[in-house]
This record gives structure tokens, sequence and C-alpha cells, in this order.
């Protein structure tokens, strides 16, 4: 299936929310006969556990933005909060309490035209707004724009720090201090261990990491979709393999795994929780953040059973994509500002309290 047609048919659909969600050994047999564990990529780490934040709180993030800073910098709105994407948020937060992370590319992409902007672009006229909100809004790494997909899986040190220099740089520029998010979800998730040893001499604290079997690829590039063994293949490193995601977004449920990756095992001691593995070799930590619902692959009126089915972990971290609010995105979503209502009152409905990713762990 091409890429678009997926993203255009399913997410947030009928289709999604019907489809059997495999667990990631179920996935890898389905996928081959004859599957070998390649075990972890982790092998020096020490569990480091916050005991002291207490129970019951949540995170949410967004990843694949940059579009409403190029909105506000060409609009100019009298406050930075009066864009609806936004506004939006600041409603969530000043109703249910919500903190969010927003994780940005560097520029945009030419996939969706040559109208060309980067944070480089980015308007320092509502940097006293950003730091009048910075108790509830930070911002993060993800990319330096949206396509390849899988942009780190095979990256060397210097690509992951520069793009890093350049993202934090320019938030430091036009937001100000304290407004760096510590905590990183790669695009696409996987990194390479190179890349890792960039984030942590960068400041960042801890990387979203995929989990299950790890497997060897077998050269058929009919096991990826749309061309990810290309991006496999190139540049290759050592711990890049195989895994099952095992999510509702069936068509990408075959996936490429890079050096943040868990065994199901070590995922199981930070999921749902205050733990993460330090990992000696790369000095950062790594957990796998979500556990709560991804908001675009599910409807609105399934938001608040999806996070039913989490109720009662001790931390929920749940996110979404920034395109998705947008009208002229091809996979428009009329009802994502009304997702983040119904996501934040569910959280403050059942005694969650919003944190940071990166103030869970210790």
């Amino acid at each position: 299936m091409k890429r678009r047609d997926f993203i255009r048919a399913g997410l947030g659909s009928v289709a999604f929310a019907a489809a059997p969600r495999m667990t990631a050994a179920e996935g890898l047999r389905a996928g081959s006969a004859d599957p070998v564990d390649l075990g972890p990529t982790l092998t020096d780490f020490e569990v480091r556990t916050n005991a002291s934040i207490g129970r019951k709180k949540a995170s949410f993030f967004i990843d694949d933005a940059i579009w409403f800073l190029r909105d506000i910098t060409r609009q100019r709105p009298k406050s930075a909060f009066d864009h609806p994407f936004l506004k939006a948020l600041k409603e969530a937060h000043d109703r249910w309490g919500l903190k969010v992370q927003i994780n940005l590319f560097h520029r945009t992409d030419f996939f969706y035209g040559m109208d060309e902007f980067s944070l480089g672009d980015v308007t320092d006229a509502y940097k006293d707004e950003w730091q009048a909100n910075r108790d509830w809004l930070r911002f993060g790494f993800h990319s330096l724009q949206e396509f390849p997909d899988y942009p780190f899986v095979n990256a060397s040190y210097a690509d992951v720090k520069k793009v890093c220099d350049l993202i934090f740089g320019n938030v430091r520029r036009f937001a100000g201090e304290g407004m760096v998010a510590k905590a990183v979800v790669p695009h696409w998730l996987p990194i390479s261990k190179d890349g890792c040893r960039a984030l942590a001499d960068c400041g960042m604290k801890v990387v979203s990491c995929s989990y299950g079997y790890r497997h060897a690829y077998t050269g058929d590039p009919a096991v990826l979709p749309y061309g990810h063994s290309f991006r496999l293949l190139n540049a290759r490193k050592p711990e890049t393999a195989l895994c099952w995601r095992g999510t509702r977004n069936t068509a990408i449920n075959s996936s490429i795994s890079g050096y943040n990756h868990l065994s199901e095992g070590q995922a199981r001691r930070t999921h749902g929780s205050f733990s993460a593995l330090f990992d000696r070799a790369t000095g950062i930590s790594m957990k796998r953040f979500s556990n709560g619902p991804c908001l675009n692959l599910f409807p609105l009126d399934e938001i608040a059973p999806a996070f039913d089915e989490v109720d009662g972990a001790d931390y929920i971290c749940y996110g979404t994509h920034e395109q998705y609010f947008f009208s002229d995105y091809f996979a428009y979503q009329s009802d994502t500002a009304a997702k983040f209502h119904a996501a934040a009152k569910w959280i403050a409905g059942h005694g969650y309290e919003y944190v940071f990713i990166e103030d869970t762990v210790a």
C-alpha cells in the first residue's frame, strides 16, 4: 500500500478500529516461518526509578510539528495563542491542566510543495508569551523534516548532533530558556547507537523505544511497506534489524528497529511506570513512552474507552501528530481539537496529573 493511501484511507477510521492487534511475537510468527530473536541491543544498563513522583501522572506529546509556527510567523496574530492549534491546547490546559511537549521538525518538506519554511524563520515576537507558558508547554526534538521515513535509524553522531543544534538553537532564540524538552521521540522512532550518544551530549535525558523480538532482515523488500527496505540498508548500522509494532496502523506493523529497542522483558520494566533503563554505553535513559492512545488513530467517541483500558496505571503517556489539525492536509481530521479536550478531560476526571515526560525519569 502506498504511504498516502493508507493514511488517507484509515487513520482514526473504522478500518483501523476493526483491525486485529497482534502482539510482537504473533506478528513475527505471521511474517516469518522461522523467526530468530536477535536479542536486546541494551546489555550494559541499570534500572533507574523515580520514587519521588507519586502515582497517577500523565504526559502528552505532539509529533511532526512546524506548521503552527509557520502560521504565527506569517500571520502575526496579536497573541500566539490566537492561532487555533495553540488556542485549543491552551483551553485544554486552562480547563483540564494539560501539559504538552510539541516535537518539532526543523523545516517543512517539499513533499507538500516548495513553500519553504524553517525554524530559523520563526519570529521571536512571542518570546514573552512562550516564557509565560513554559510551565505547561515545551518544544522537543523530532527530525530535520518529514521525509524520508526512519531518518535516524542509521544516522551518524554528527548528523543527529547537527539536527539537535538546529532545533534547540532556534527554540532558545525564539522562545527563550526553559522551553527545551529533554525527552525525545525520534521521527518514526528508531535511532542509531551513535545518534543516542549525540542526544545525550545535547542534554537529552530519555529516548522513546520500540520493543519486542528483533529479527534479521531477509533481503526481501516485500516484508516492509513502501520502500522502507532502502532506509534499512542505507549506511546500515550493526544494530539495525526488524521488529513488529503491533498497533492499529496495520500498514506499518512490520517495522525497522534501531539501537533504542527493548526486549519485551525490558519494556515491561518501564511501561506505565516511573522506571527507565539507563544505558551506560550511550549515557541516556530509555523506556517505552506510550501506553495510551495515539489520538489520530482513534475516532473521537473511542478516545475515552481507549484510556479506560489503561486506567489504574501509575503513568499514562499518549500522543498525536500536528498535521491532522490542518484542513489542507490530505488526511485532515476536523475533530482534532475535540480529541485534545476529550483526552485531557478523561485524564483530569480520573485523578491523573500532567507532568512532562522527562520528569518521570530519575
